[in-house]
C-alpha cells in the first residue's frame, strides 16, 4: 500500500439558502461532466445515473484516501463491495452541466464505513445547485473466503487522517 494523499484543502462548494443542504465540510471532490446519454427522454439526467456518479466518487475517495486501488478481479482478493446505498434527490440535472461529488466518511466499523455524498450541478459560470444527497454503506470483503473482513487499523487510520478527525 502507498501513503495515502494528504487531505486537499478545498472550500466548500455553496449552496445559498438551500435549507436542505447537508452542514460541515467534504474534503474530497470529483467533478464529472454531464454527457447527452446520462439524460432519458425527459431531457434530465435519469435517475440511476447519480448512483453512478456517487460510485465515481466512491471509488475515487477510497484510492486517493488510502492508496489502494479496487481490485478488478475478484478471485482471492481483498476489495470493498457496496452493502446499501440511499438517495434524496433534490433538483434535475441536465446534459451540458458539471455535476461535483463531494465525499466524506462519517462513520467507522470493525468491517464497514459509511460515505456521505453531496451532489452540485451548474452550467458553466453559474453558481451550484444542490441536486441530491446520498449515503454509501462499505464492506471491506474477502472473495476468498466469501465473507467480510476488518478493514484495519492502516485503513482506518489513513481515513482518520484524511478526515482529520476520529471516526466510531
Amino acid at each position: 500500500m502507498t501513503d495515502p494523499v494528504p487531505r486537499p484543502s478545498r472550500a466548500r462548494i455553496a449552496t445559498p439558502g438551500d435549507l436542505r443542504d447537508l452542514a460541515g465540510d467534504f474534503a474530497h471532490q470529483v467533478e464529472i461532466d454531464v454527457r447527452f446519454a446520462d439524460t432519458d427522454a425527459m431531457g434530465h439526467v435519469n435517475n440511476a445515473k447519480y448512483l453512478t456518479y456517487c460510485e465515481m466518487a466512491r471509488i475515487r475517495y477510497w484510492t486517493d484516501v488510502t492508496g489502494e486501488p479496487i481490485a478488478s478481479g475478484h478471485e482471492g482478493a481483498e476489495s470493498l463491495i457496496l452493502a446499501e446505498a440511499r438517495i434524496t434527490y433534490r433538483a434535475p440535472v441536465f446534459h451540458g452541466e458539471r455535476v461535483t461529488v463531494e465525499t466524506r466518511a462519517t462513520r467507522l466499523g470493525r468491517t464497514s464505513f459509511v460515505l456521505e455524498h453531496r451532489l452540485t450541478a451548474r452550467m458553466p459560470d453559474e453558481t451550484p445547485r444542490l441536486v441530491a444527497t446520498s449515503e454509501s454503506v462499505m464492506v471491506r470483503y474477502d472473495y476468498a473466503t466469501e465473507r467480510p473482513t476488518p478493514l484495519g487499523h492502516v485503513f482506518v487510520a489513513a481515513i482518520e487522517r484524511y478526515e482529520g478527525r476520529t471516526l466510531a
